[in-house]
């Protein structure tokens, strides 16, 4: 898949596609389901994503808590996997948050991108202030030559799909709830990073990954899948993760603590994928070590036996 990340330098081959437009954050069923309409209706065109970064609401509430379930990485990453030919990373600008429902269509669909057929979900809005939505686009494309598909929104047991409800789930500390709207694990991605190596005198070591700018899921310990992304212990292992702030060691900085069961290695530095299965319990301040270590036992035993049936 090619990520353009300047759609103003956009190269003639990868003109004319059938793209899906939207943030994608968590690239959930729904979010499936319209790439699944859009790769039905190209025809032979290059299929593609048209999404924005930062994201909108990033652009427009900078000091809102963090809402993201993914990074632009980690969206890159699950999309794909998807067998998409070519995302349109487009720059959220001042330029382009002016822009009327018109202008966007005009000059970012159709004149920058080339776009010969537009799927997008029947909430989609558009446009300055929001103004445009799905049925001005269909309007707009038959004026300006591309052709628009309005994709309803899914519902599944868990209830409707979005973004939002996935991150109630997640806030619940339903993370199966959330994988049911996401058709996967809901995953944490990123770097190991140094911490305190509290967890290596405890004997549990653990691989440390910030959570800076995604929604934080319920702190506390949970069931989790673990892939080594690169390196010489790449490959995919089970394990237990503690999410939050660490109230045994004073007031820190939200982080995710992932303790991997029988691995032996350095993993500092090497891209991790942590996927979030059950939550076990809540983040806990103990009277002493003795109790945190016996409760961690008892958390990596009901962690493995959680895994052995996933």
């Amino acid at each position: 898949m090619r990520i353009i990340r300047d759609p103003a330098f956009i190269a003639q081959t990868d003109r004319g596609a059938a793209a899906a437009i939207g943030n994608f954050d968590g690239v959930h069923l729904g979010h499936q389901a319209v790439i699944d309409l859009t790769r039905n209706a190209a025809n032979g065109a290059p299929v593609g994503i048209v999404t924005f970064e930062p994201h909108p609401r990033e652009y427009f509430a900078p000091d809102a808590p963090p809402f993201r379930l993914m990074n632009a990485a980690a969206k890159a990453n699950r999309l794909e996997k998807l067998g998409l030919d070519v995302l349109f990373q487009v720059p959220f600008n001042d330029a382009l948050a002016a822009l009327t429902p018109r202008e966007f269509a005009q000059n970012i669909l159709s004149d920058m991108l080339g776009l010969t057929h537009v799927v997008v979900g029947e909430d989609f809005c558009f446009g300055k202030d929001r103004a445009g939505n799905a049925d001005d686009l269909r309007a707009f494309g038959a004026q300006m030559g591309f052709d628009v598909t309005i994709a309803p929104m899914l519902a599944t047991s868990a209830g409707n799909v979005s973004s939002t409800a996935i991150r109630q789930a997640l806030t619940d500390g339903q993370p199966r709830i959330a994988a049911q709207m996401l058709g996967h694990w809901h995953r944490i991605d990123g770097p190991v990073i140094t911490g305190e190596q509290r967890g290596r005198e405890l004997g549990y070591p653990t691989a440390n990954m910030s959570i800076d700018g995604l929604h934080p899921p319920k702190f506390g310990v949970y069931a989790v899948k673990v892939d080594v992304l690169e390196g010489p212990h790449a490959g995919s292992y089970n394990g237990a993760a503690s999410i939050g702030v660490r109230p045994m060691f004073g007031v820190n900085t939200p982080n995710c603590e992932t303790f991997v069961f029988d691995f032996s290695g350095d993993l500092y530095g090497t891209q991790l994928s942590v996927a979030l299965v059950d939550y076990l319990r809540g983040e806990e301040k103990f009277d002493g070590l003795d109790a945190l270590i016996t409760q961690m036992d008892a958390d990596c035993a009901r962690a493995r036996d959680i895994l052995a049936d996933v």
